[in-house]
């Protein structure tokens, strides 16, 4: 009896010493989502705190929150000094953020769609891109010209442009065209403290679209480099470039050919100039083929740069196949909704070319 008593109390010593050993599982904490239009809202709030030189100004930013709510609640907490409703006169706004920027403030300029830019396209490049260098150095202009670029939905051929060929062909502008809220979020932070003007093409079609962000994304601290790409997915058998919306069409495109064996690297831009070339080339090197993928018109357009700088390169000599471009057809963006998906890249298109590079 008293045997059997030693060896319980023994067996329950035993048990209790190896639950305080025990490492209990923890499941991983749910990673938190955030809408594109969360991420812009939240970086120009916390650039807004953080500056007091810092000022939105466009049309419906303020009272309305905005045409997208891109602004929302920013003029309730900042007021009327520093977010200021504007005529519909793009010239007049855009000049008036321009000769603020010189005078020491850093505006951040909406467009309600890049499309209206247009208006203001001598302000953007003749007053804004070129003034640091016409004088010498010593008149910098520091302001962020956003807003949402490319294609939406049913708004035919007038508001359907891509801008990023536009933009991305003047020097003296910085232009980055963000993906996800990450890349909105750290792009849109590190454009509004840049000294020079930078461009920031938003999608519309993005706006409603939430995407998981890192801890370190919701660090007010929080910024991303201006010209370097990104990543997405790593991959050895072709590389796909984008940027923008269809960097996400890029990878639902490497997510089926995979089933076939197929392994796309996909390379998100994030910035169009500068442009990180070398990104592009490292993995060239490695996949000796390559598509671009973008909304915009093939004639000198972004997939066409890309195409020139490979080619005068040294990835060059790496590639075991031509270069293929995938884009928006060289039209202008029709109104009827069938006429307009086949005006736009679709995945399937993403398959065929990728099929075709190789030789499949």
């Amino acid at each position: 009896m008293a045997a059997s008593l030693r060896c319980f109390l023994r067996s329950g010593k035993n048990t209790v010493s190896a639950l305080q050993r025990r490492e209990f599982h923890r499941s991983v904490p749910a990673a938190v989502q955030m809408t594109v239009r969360d991420a812009l809202n939240q970086a120009m709030d916390e650039e807004l705190e953080r500056d007091e030189r810092v000022f939105l100004l466009g049309e419906e930013v303020a009272q309305y929150d905005g045409a997208y709510k891109v602004s929302r609640g920013l003029w309730k907490k900042y007021g009327d000094k520093r977010i200021i409703d504007t005529p519909i006169s793009e010239m007049g706004f855009t000049g008036i953020a321009v000769g603020a920027a010189m005078a020491g403030l850093r505006p951040i300029c909406e467009f309600m769609t890049f499309n209206f830019s247009m208006q203001a396209i001598d302000q953007i490049i003749n007053s804004a891109a070129k003034t640091y260098y016409m004088s010498a150095g010593l008149q910098s202009v520091p302001i962020v010209f956003r807003g949402p670029n490319g294609a939406s939905a049913g708004v035919a051929a007038q508001h359907s442009q891509c801008f990023a060929a536009w933009y991305g062909h003047c020097p003296g502008l910085k232009v980055v065209s963000p993906w996800n809220s990450e890349d909105a979020k750290g792009l849109l932070k590190s454009a509004i403290r840049d000294e020079n003007p930078v461009v920031v093409l938003e999608n519309e079609l993005l706006y409603g679209v939430p995407f998981e962000m890192s801890e370190e994304a919701q660090s007010k601290d929080f910024t991303i480099p201006i010209g370097k790409a990104k990543i997405e997915r790593q991959g050895n058998s072709i590389t796909l470039v984008a940027h923008s919306r269809y960097v996400g069409h890029c990878l639902d495109a490497a997510a089926v050919l995979a089933k076939e064996g197929i392994e796309c690297e996909v390379i998100n831009l994030r910035t169009i100039r500068p442009m990180d070339v070398e990104s592009i080339e490292t993995s060239v090197m490695k996949t000796n083929h390559l598509v671009t993928v973008e909304g915009g018109w093939p004639q000198f357009g972004v997939g066409a740069e890309i195409c020139a700088r490979i080619m005068e390169g040294p990835a060059f000599n790496y590639l075991d196949s031509p270069v293929t471009r995938v884009t928006g057809v060289d039209i202008p963006m029709p109104y009827a909704k069938i006429l307009e998906d086949h005006s736009l890249p679709q995945v399937k298109d993403i398959i065929f070319s990728v099929k075709k590079t190789l030789n499949i």
